[in-house]
């Protein structure tokens, strides 16, 4: 099961993530999201564990605990909704299905 792990402290390593799960049970991977430009963490992650018990206990325990002086928000993840292709936006046509000339 795939669990987010919101409002962390910047400072958190994915070692840290994964020593305050361990807690509960097996963690397969323990995954603090970074930022490319800055390299600094964004305050989410990601946790995996591949016993369902497991990882609920580790949600009930966790979610609202104080880390560092933050509220965590754990709950398990949704996945990720597909990107559309190409920018999107309006490309012009007409109320008769015509392609996008001038009007």
């Amino acid at each position: 099961m795939d669990i987010y792990v919101g409002n962390l402290p910047y400072d958190v390593s994915d070692s840290d993530l994964q020593q305050l799960f361990e807690k509960y049970g097996t963690v397969a991977s323990a995954r603090v999201v970074m930022d490319r430009a800055t390299g600094r963490a964004k305050g989410f992650g990601f946790v995996e564990m591949n016993d369902r018990a497991e990882a609920e206990k580790a949600i009930a325990a966790t979610n609202g605990a104080d880390m560092n002086g933050r509220p965590l928000r754990v709950n398990e993840s949704q996945p990720k909704p597909p990107r559309s292709e190409g920018g999107g936006g309006y490309r012009g046509g007409n109320s008769r299905g015509g392609g996008g000339g001038r009007w």
